[in-house]
């Protein structure tokens, strides 16, 4: 597996694994097949996990640490604060806004280190920005936590130019996790400037579009009762049916180039920026092992191009989130 840098202080695989969905979501799955495609990412060469206390919530990162517990000297693992959390409820539901006063920060990363069973924590997101609390509170009690020696390297979520900068002149910001993909393309333009200017790595969230750049998902009864995309517009039974025209297109291409559509919805990510590592999620070892080669994939300038034309965007019907998550985005 190739390496990319995050910042000067992280080396890490060209693709990483996004573990969200094994405990949260999507519906999850038992312990010990997650485990295994964890172990398997692992085998294959990925050094970058991430994970996040909401997920669960909680249950995500006691289970990442679990299974990386046998490999902790040859992996980077990542993990977001941000939200305030309603214990009485699970999964997204437990999401009760956003809470990144300092004393907070500090009290999260307390408790995620037990969590993950780890001495410190490599990457150390802000997973929103809160509107109540200036940036450079937030990044100030962050940095305390590395001149501590319990967190490696800062990281925001979601956060505008605007904020990074400010974040930036604070503590240096090693990586910006947003959503990116050919479907979602917020960060281009200034955002992605921006990382690029002050050697801040970025990492694309649901790089596969949440299963839809697939091609394997066609409507909502493909999901289970509890499956988090049920809730976003793009996941609407009528604007899955408009939006499958596209993914055909992508279907058609991929096919042609002898790579799954997956791959190649993947490899359009990798290929944009050598400071851009992708986080995919893969509960089964199948998908994770296609993403992994996806990460070897070369796109010629052409293809780039036609790829992004063919899948603007524009092109896609509905909104990511709904109109409230929205409103914590590109802050």
């Amino acid at each position: 597996m190739k390496t990319r840098k995050l910042g000067p202080e992280l080396t890490v695989s060209a693709v990483g694994l996004g573990c969200m969905g094994m405990s949260h979501a999507y519906g999850g799955q038992d312990e010990q097949d997650s485990i295994r495609t964890i172990h398997r990412a692992v085998e294959l060469g990925v050094s970058f996990f991430d994970t996040a206390e909401v997920y669960g919530p909680f249950e995500n990162e006691k289970l990442v640490g679990k299974a990386l517990k046998p490999y902790r000297d040859k992996v980077v693992i990542a993990t977001k604060f941000g939200f305030r959390i309603d214990t009485s409820k699970s999964g997204a539901a437990a999401m009760a806004g956003v809470d990144s006063r300092p004393a907070h920060v500090r009290e999260v990363a307390e408790a995620s280190l037990k969590r993950l069973g780890v001495e410190a924590i490599d990457l150390f997101y802000q997973h929103r920005v809160d509107p109540d609390v200036p940036i450079e509170d937030t990044i100030g009690a962050m940095a305390e936590l590395v001149k501590e020696g319990k967190v490696r390297a800062l990281g925001l979520s979601e956060a505008g130019a605007a904020i990074i900068r400010r974040a930036h002149a604070v503590h240096p910001i090693s990586a910006l996790q947003s959503e990116y993909s050919l479907w979602t393309r917020d960060p281009e333009g200034e955002v992605l400037d921006t990382c690029r200017e002050l050697g801040i790595g970025f990492v694309p969230f649901s790089p596969l579009g949440r299963g839809f750049l697939t091609g394997k998902i066609q409507k909502p009864d493909d999901f289970g009762d509890t499956d988090f995309r049920r809730t976003l517009p793009r996941f609407s039974a009528e604007n899955m049916a408009a939006n499958a025209a596209l993914v055909k297109m992508l279907e058609e291409m991929a096919e042609a180039k002898g790579v799954t559509t997956a791959q190649l919805a993947l490899a359009w990510v990798v290929n944009q920026a050598d400071f851009i590592v992708p986080i995919p999620g893969a509960r089964k070892i199948a998908h994770l092992e296609q993403n992994v080669a996806a990460a070897d994939i070369v796109l010629s300038a052409d293809e780039l191009a036609t790829l992004a034309d063919m899948l603007a965007p524009e092109k896609f019907a509905g909104d990511r989130y709904g109109k409230a998550a929205m409103s914590l985005t590109n802050r």
